[in-house]
């Protein structure tokens, strides 16, 4: 272990070495240009009201996503971007859309409901009324006892979320000492033990779900009713439904009161009984996934072949219109590449904007896009040679307070330079820590420098993320303008380094428990 620690450090300082003479200068000039021309001109707002009041829910495969991408191609061509495409990337499977979502309890008194279909599941053929049977099962043996009992029923099944009043804001930027605390060299790996055990209770769980599933068409039951994590006071979260089963049930998920309240009825005794009626509807003319690329050219005959990329993921889920989750993102890397084109700052290498689609069910547009550009037979190409680094945007509309390393410290004399010129605007931390959840991963994944910024969350996590609140008034219009204008400023610095970005090296490290 101490051999393996001692090797990964003596290359880990060949490779900082390496770079140590890299250009880390700010171009003030051109961050002048960019602060203008983004602060002043920003036309990041009109973008993202075109992606959520005008197109809508951009779930993959959605005819609100083929809009997007028809949108989002056609404007970058007007504003003069080169090679502008929307590029499959492989096979997804069928689309999908909400028609109609009606569903309301009738006794033992009538109250509407709020939810919407899940993804992917069909829709009731009509209106239905059923009486709701709470199936309380905690392992599959108890499943029995609902057999002969569940046909043409409304079924619903136990839950652990509460709803209960908060008394901290939904809202929220970080501190000043929180920030400082995201510096520290290495992530604590205490809690690794804990999150075993709640992997495998996830497994457990998805295990009795499945049977009970299995059971429920079986029986002919006529929809299932959901509720997702958080939420509350008007605000529920989607989720995945069943995309590759052809003989999924009709399913809603509704707002965690109003399930609640129906479990608490049923275990009391007393009757619950729904009308619904839904109308989903499938696509199945093209099954492939798209994501749409557009180009600045470079300017340099010797680097013009290099590449440096930005982007972020423009599919969302559907029950709000995904502003946060990722309208921000995609309205961000569309007007950082508008402001690089509008203000003629000079750019060496080529700079590339993609905006992927299925990262909600995987990161498909990404890990497809990633392999079909850089890898083949398993192996990096010359294109993989000639990449220098891929930004991401998917945190929300929060302002950005800094960037995340992946753990690649021979670029945090770089960073630090650059993000010297966003002290004012409160973006100044630099941390060798991972993140996740997202697209810089396909990047990472296969060895290419790939990035996230630290944002402030804001109501991300409580009141927008996958919710049907992810709506237009949920975005912060100057957190926006300054996140367009830092990464115009970080693609333009990348763009024109005397040498690509550096990358990690090749080797084991176990206190980070991965390889590379």
């Amino acid at each position: 272990m101490r051999k393996l620690s001692t090797l990964f450090a003596c290359l880990f300082f060949v490779g900082t070495t390496a770079f140590a003479f890299q250009n880390t200068e700010v171009d003030y000039n051109a961050v002048y240009k960019i602060k203008d021309e983004g602060l002043n001109n920003s036309q990041v707002m009109d973008i993202a009201w075109n992606l959520t009041d005008r197109i809508g829910p951009r779930l993959t495969g959605s005819s609100g996503l083929k809009k997007a991408y028809d949108w989002t191609a056609g404007q970058m061509k007007e504003w003069g971007l080169s090679n502008v495409k929307v590029e499959p990337w492989g096979e997804f499977g069928p689309g999908w859309d909400v028609k109609k979502s009606y569903l309301a309890m009738t006794a033992p008194y009538y109250q509407a409901i709020i939810g919407i279909p899940k993804a992917w599941t069909p829709g009731t053929n009509g209106q239905i009324q059923a009486e709701v049977v709470y199936v309380n099962i905690q392992n599959e043996s108890e499943l029995a006892e609902y057999k002969g009992k569940l046909a043409g029923k409304v079924v619903m099944l136990p839950t652990t979320i509460e709803a209960k009043t908060t008394f901290e804001a939904d809202a929220r930027r970080w501190t000043e000492d929180e920030l400082e605390g995201m510096t520290s060299s290495r992530v604590s790996n205490a809690n690794r033990d804990f999150t075993q055990r709640r992997v495998s209770e996830f497994r457990r769980r998805a295990n009795l779900r499945n049977a009970a599933y299995q059971l429920f068409k079986d029986e002919g039951v006529k929809m299932v009713l959901n509720t997702h994590r958080g939420g509350g006071q008007g605000t529920f979260f989607t989720s995945n439904g069943a995309r590759r089963d052809p003989n999924a049930l009709p399913e809603m998920e509704i707002a965690p009161e109003h399930y609640n309240r129906m479990v608490r009825l049923a275990i009391k005794g007393e009757p619950v009984m729904i009308e619904a009626d839904t109308k989903t509807e499938f696509y199945r003319d093209d099954l492939k996934g798209y994501n749409v690329i557009a180009e600045i050219p470079g300017s340099d005959p010797n680097l013009k072949d290099e590449v440096v990329m930005l982007g972020a993921h423009m599919d969302s889920w559907f029950a709000g219109t995904g502003a946060t989750d990722n309208a921000a993102g995609s309205a961000t890397m569309m007007e950082a590449i508008r402001i690089l084109k509008e203000s003629g700052v000079p750019l060496k290498r080529t700079v590339r904007i993609a905006l992927w689609s299925g990262e909600e069910q995987g990161l498909y547009g990404s890990r497809n896009y990633v392999q079909n550009t850089f890898m083949k037979n398993g192996a990096p190409n010359k294109a993989h040679e000639k990449f220098s680094a891929y930004y991401n945007m998917d945190n929300g509309t929060g302002a950005i307070r800094g960037i995340y390393l992946q753990q690649n410290e021979a670029v945090r004399p770089i960073f630090d330079s650059w993000f010297s010129v966003f002290e004012d605007m409160g973006a100044n931390t630099v941390t060798i820590r991972n993140t996740g959840g997202t697209d810089h991963q396909a990047f990472d994944g296969i060895g290419l420098p790939g990035f996230q910024f630290i944002q402030d969350p804001i109501d991300y996590g409580t009141r927008t993320h996958h919710t049907n609140m992810d709506l237009f008034e949920r975005l912060q219009a100057a957190d926006l303008r300054k996140n367009s204008v830092i990464i115009a400023t970080m693609v333009m610095q990348t763009a024109n380094m005397d040498q690509k970005m550096p990358r990690k090296p090749k080797v084991f490290d176990s206190s980070l428990n991965r390889s590379r």
